[in-house]
């Protein structure tokens, strides 16, 4: 076994244009298996970039201590690594030796007075029938590697030809989304919050929409999750935080009433070092006072790294940005944390709402959250309201504030105009 830590090296072409040859010439099979470090760009980001160099060639050495005299490890570039296996007997080779990599990697790695573990995803193409050539080897199994990051990570997969669709289909829409960000061509969309009881207007909430000539509306469930796996995710959470910002100060200079502007943040979004950086950069920016600014995060957002959170909470809070706990009644954060995180509305699950029927067991977890808000003095709102007896059962039990399309549909810019105009309170 040989290594190299080098990208696309001239030393693996060589080693893989002969393995090639010989498994033509002697009508045997050969693999290639592609690998990466499941969420090591939060690793990195955590520790010093020379630590994370040496957690990678710790990686390598393990990696290179599960193959054979005849196999080839080289450094693909950043977390990534690629395996040539020039001869295998059949399938189950590959899979006993996947099966060896992920077990070895469950035991901690000692790095930098520290103990780190980490998982890998495999993708796995095999000699002759996922390519005859190297690159398409290579690219099948870079492709079979994608699909088994989609499926949970930590795991393999092998190729096959019905992910090639998908895969350019993915690549297709990453390059279009590049040009949409860099074009202008995308749009947010507000969806009024409504105080239950004065049926007034609290907020807005903004919304990503994409429309694209040919494939017409992308979803924000598929567009959110394929900026997270590109680094287009850093300049998509800029783009939509000083869009609104720069909106709603449009509203006020209008003379219209000056509400908060609630924009949604994934856990990678707002776990990423720069956050609060760009946060401050943009209410700068766009001259929009912080106050009128309401963040909302995930339970799990703040479950994953606590001590991150509270701090990146209370120093965004100390300006006067307002934070919300979205899907909340997943049950990733107790209630000790409530106290320790300075939020302003907790927002209940809307599957939660979606299941809500006039009796008394499916609205006890509702009854919950509300007298949880009520505790710690956090305004509650149900999100996802689409009938009137979700209404009339929220009302009933005291939820303050609710959103949804029986509520009011996401708006356009000049459409919310009519709500600002018509439907108002003053925010407290």
């Amino acid at each position: 076994m040989r290594l190299r830590d080098c990208p696309i090296a001239f030393f693996f072409n060589k080693q893989l244009a002969t393995a090639l040859a010989n498994a033509q010439r002697h009508q045997v099979l050969m693999a290639i298996m592609f690998l990466d470090l499941d969420g090591f760009g939060k690793i990195n980001q955590e520790l010093t970039h020379p630590v994370a160099d040496l957690l990678l060639q710790s990686f390598a050495r393990r990696l290179s201590a599960c193959l054979r005299s005849g196999d080839t490890l080289a450094r693909w570039g950043g977390d990534e690594f690629i395996i040539l296996l020039p001869q295998i007997r059949n399938a189950e080779d590959t899979i006993k030796l996947a099966q060896r990599i992920l077990s070895e990697l469950k035991q901690p790695f000692e790095i930098a007075d520290c103990q780190q573990y980490v998982k890998t995803s495999i993708g796995i193409a095999l000699y002759p029938q996922d390519g005859e050539d190297g690159e398409t080897m290579v690219k099948n199994a870079d492709i079979a590697l994608f699909c088994a990051k989609e499926q949970g990570r930590n795991r393999y997969h092998f190729y096959s030809p019905s992910m090639t669709s998908k895969a350019s289909l993915l690549l297709k829409l990453e390059n279009l989304l590049r040009h949409a960000i860099e074009q202008n061509e995308l749009s947010l969309h507000y969806q009024p919050q409504i105080d239950l009881k004065t049926k007034s207007l609290t907020g807005m909430e903004a919304l990503l929409r994409w429309v694209h000539p040919e494939l017409g509306q992308v979803s924000p469930l598929k567009l959110i999750p394929l900026a997270e796996e590109t680094d287009l995710i850093v300049s998509l959470s800029e783009w939509i935080l000083q869009a609104a910002c720069r909106q709603n100060l449009l509203w006020q200079q209008a003379g219209l009433p000056c509400i908060p502007i609630a924009v949604n943040f994934s856990i990678r979004q707002f776990q990423h070092p720069d956050f609060v950086k760009m946060v401050t950069s943009i209410l700068k920016e766009t001259g929009l006072d912080p106050r009128w600014l309401e963040i909302e995060i995930t339970e799990s957002a703040i479950a994953t790294n606590k001590d991150y959170a509270r701090t990146t909470i209370q120093e965004l809070s100390l300006m006067g940005v307002r934070f919300a706990i979205d899907d909340y009644g997943t049950g990733d954060v107790s209630l000790s944390y409530l106290q320790q995180f300075p939020c302003h509305k907790l927002k209940i699950d809307r599957p939660l709402i979606a299941a809500l029927k006039d009796n008394p067991q499916d609205s006890a977890m509702i009854s919950a959250i509300i007298a949880t808000g009520r505790s710690f003095n956090l305004r509650v709102i149900a999100e996802g309201i689409e009938t009137p007896e979700q209404l009339k059962i929220l009302q009933y039990l005291q939820c303050e504030e609710g959103q949804g399309y029986y509520l009011g549909r996401p708006l356009k810019s000049e459409e919310a105009i009519h709500f600002l105009t018509h439907n108002w309170v003053e925010a407290t």
